[in-house]
C-alpha cells in the first residue's frame, strides 16, 4: 500500500492540506487502484484515522457488487485516456465492512507525471443517498398524485396564486372538456362563464393581500363553463398549500348539474303530490262546504223573494225595506264568492309564489276554510295574533295548505271529546322568526309514533294514509321553517309551526 512512484515523489506542496479540508471522500489511486492517499473526510467516512487502515484493496473492495464492473471500466478508462480528457460521472454504491452503506456519485480525474503518462486517478465520492432517497419519495409522490389525478372521481384542478394550472384531473378534462396538455400553464379563469372570469384574478389577489377567506375551506355552489361554451352548476371545494414560498390552490369539484335535475323533478313530484292533497281535503269538506255555501245563496233567495213581493205594494212605503233587501242580498253573495274564490285558490295547482306577506292576513285567511263546518260540529273557536309578528316570506297558498290540514286534523280529534276547542295563536319568537300554534282538546296523539307522525305513511287515523303532516313538513322546510307537535296541558295536542320573518309587505300575484 505504500508503493511509491513518480507522482507519489513528486506531489504538489500543499496537498495535504487541501485533502484535510474537502467535504467529500477524495482518493488518489494507482494503477493497482491502490490508495496513495485520501482526505480527511474519506478517512472519516471509511471509519479509519488513516489510509494505513483502510480496508485492503479499498476503494475498489468498498464497491457494491453490482456497481463493480462500471466502476472497475471507468476506471480503466481513465488511466488510458489522454489528461484532462472528461470522464462522465457515474453512480456507486460504496458497502463497508461495518455494514454500512452509502450511495455516491464517482468522479474520476486522471492525474499525469512529467512524461506525460497517467499514472494516477483522483477519485471524488460525493454521498447522495439523500438526495436520492428525496428524488426518490418525490417520484413517488409525483406517481401517487398522477395515480390521483387519474382515478379520482371528482374533479380536481390545483392552481398557483397567479391563478396558472399546474394539475387537472382525468375527470376534470371529462367535465370541462379540455385536454390536460392544453389546459395546463392556462389562468384557471377559462373554466368561468362571465361576469366570474373578469373577476377572477382580483379575488386571489385580494386575498393574498388580505388574507380574508371568502371560499377557501368553504364549500360554494358556482357556474363552470366547458370548452363548448356551455355552463353547468358545480359544487366547489378549494384547499391551500404553501411550498416554500410558494401557494397553491387545489379545488374539487362535483358537476350538480345531475343534482339539480333532480331536485326540480323532486320539487315538482312534491308540488303535485301536495296539490292532491289539497283536493284529497276539499274531498272531506265537500258537504260542510256545501252548506256553508247554501247558506248564503238561501239568505238571497229569501231576501229577493221578500224584494219581489214588496214590488206589489206601495213602493214608497216600503223603500226602506227593499234597499235593506238588497244590500243583504250583496252582502251574503260577496260572502259566497269569497268561500268560492278561496276554495279556487286552495285546489289551483299554480306555481310557487313566495312574497312577503302579513302573517295575520295569511292565518285568518287560511281559518274561512280550515274552520268551515266547525260551528255545526260544536266546535269553539279563537285566534289570537299578537301586534308584533309583523310579515313572513312564505307562498300563501301553501302556508295556508298546513293551516286547513292542521285546522281539519283538529276538528277531526275533537269528534268525541266532550270539550271541543279550537285555537289558533301566532306569537313572536325572536326577531327573525314567528311561531304558530295550532292547539286542540282531543284525543291526542298515540305515544309510540312520537315524532314520527310527520314521516310519510304514519297516520294515528284509521282511514289515513298519512301524508297530510309529512306534506306539511316538506312545506315548512322548504320556507325555512318547522314544525312540532306537544301534548296540550288541558287534553289534546298543539302544534307549532316558526316561519321566518321579513321586513315589509310588498303586491303579490294573485
Amino acid at each position: 500500500m505504500g508503493k511509491t512512484n513518480a507522482f507519489d515523489t513528486k506531489r504538489p506542496l500543499g496537498l495535504e492540506s487541501v485533502l484535510s479540508s474537502l467535504p467529500n471522500c477524495v482518493m488518489i489511486v494507482d494503477r493497482d487502484l491502490q490508495a496513495i492517499n485520501c482526505s480527511v473526510a474519506g478517512l472519516n467516512i471509511m471509519g479509519v484515522a488513516s489510509i494505513a487502515e483502510l480496508p485492503e484493496g479499498a476503494p475498489a473492495t468498498c464497491v457494491a457488487a453490482s456497481h463493480k464492473p462500471i466502476f472497475q471500466e471507468s476506471m480503466a478508462r481513465a488511466f488510458d485516456v489522454r489528461p484532462n480528457r472528461n470522464i462522465e460521472p457515474f453512480e456507486v454504491k460504496l458497502e463497508f465492512p461495518d455494514g454500512r452503506a452509502m450511495l455516491t456519485l464517482c468522479n474520476l480525474a486522471p492525474l499525469a507525471n512529467p512524461d506525460g503518462d497517467v499514472d494516477a486517478v483522483l477519485i471524488s465520492f460525493q454521498d447522495i443517498t439523500a438526495h436520492k432517497n428525496t428524488e426518490k419519495k418525490l417520484e413517488q409522490a409525483d406517481s401517487i398524485l398522477k395515480s390521483i389525478l387519474t382515478t379520482i372521481p371528482d374533479a380536481m384542478i390545483v392552481i398557483d396564486e397567479a391563478g396558472l394550472v399546474s394539475s387537472f384531473s382525468a375527470t376534470a378534462e371529462k367535465m370541462f372538456g379540455y385536454p390536460q396538455e392544453e389546459i395546463i400553464g392556462k389562468n384557471v379563469k377559462i373554466l368561468m362563464p362571465e361576469p366570474y372570469r373578469a373577476a377572477h384574478d382580483g379575488y386571489i389577489e385580494r386575498y393574498i393581500r388580505t388574507d380574508e377567506k371568502r371560499i377557501i375551506g368553504i364549500g360554494r355552489t358556482v357556474v363552470g363553463c366547458r370548452k363548448d361554451g356551455t355552463t353547468f352548476p358545480l359544487q366547489l371545494e378549494v384547499g391551500e398549500a404553501k411550498i416554500g414560498n410558494e401557494r397553491y390552490f387545489t379545488g374539487f369539484i362535483i358537476d350538480l348539474t345531475e343534482k339539480k335535475q333532480t331536485e326540480a323533478e323532486l320539487q315538482s313530484l312534491q308540488a303535485d303530490l301536495a296539490h292532491a292533497s289539497r283536493l284529497s281535503a276539499v274531498g272531506t269538506l265537500a258537504s260542510s262546504l256545501a252548506h256553508e255555501i247554501n247558506q248564503p245563496l238561501t239568505a238571497i233567495a229569501n231576501y229577493l223573494s221578500a224584494a219581489r213581493d214588496m214590488m206589489d205594494g206601495d213602493l214608497s212605503e216600503n223603500r226602506e225595506f227593499f234597499r235593506e233587501a238588497l244590500q243583504e242580498s250583496v252582502s251574503e253573495s260577496l260572502r259566497a264568492g269569497i268561500i268560492v274564490r278561496r276554495l279556487r285558490e286552495f285546489v289551483s295547482r299554480g306555481e310557487i309564489n313566495r312574497g312577503i306577506l302579513s302573517i295575520a292576513q295569511v292565518v285568518e285567511d287560511a281559518t274561512v276554510l280550515g274552520t268551515i263546518g266547525a260551528q255545526e260540529k260544536g266546535v269553539e273557536f279563537s285566534i289570537d295574533i299578537a301586534p308584533d309578528t309583523n310579515h313572513v316570506f312564505v307562498d300563501r297558498v301553501q302556508i295556508q295548505q298546513v293551516m286547513v290540514n292542521l285546522m281539519r286534523n283538529a276538528i277531526e280529534a275533537m269528534s268525541d271529546s266532550a270539550e271541543k276547542k279550537l285555537h289558533i295563536g301566532v306569537t313572536s319568537i325572536d326577531d327573525e322568526r314567528v311561531e304558530i300554534s295550532v292547539s286542540d282538546t282531543g284525543s291526542g296523539i298515540d305515544q309510540e309514533l312520537g315524532e314520527r307522525i310527520f314521516d310519510p305513511f304514519a297516520s294515528t287515523k284509521g282511514t289515513g294514509m298519512g301524508l297530510g303532516l309529512s306534506i306539511c313538513r316538506t312545506i315548512l322546510e322548504a320556507h325555512g321553517g318547522t314544525i312540532r307537535a306537544e301534548p296540550n296541558p288541558g287534553g289534546g295536542t298543539i302544534f307549532r309551526l316558526t316561519l321566518e320573518k321579513a321586513e315589509e309587505e310588498q303586491d303579490v300575484d294573485e
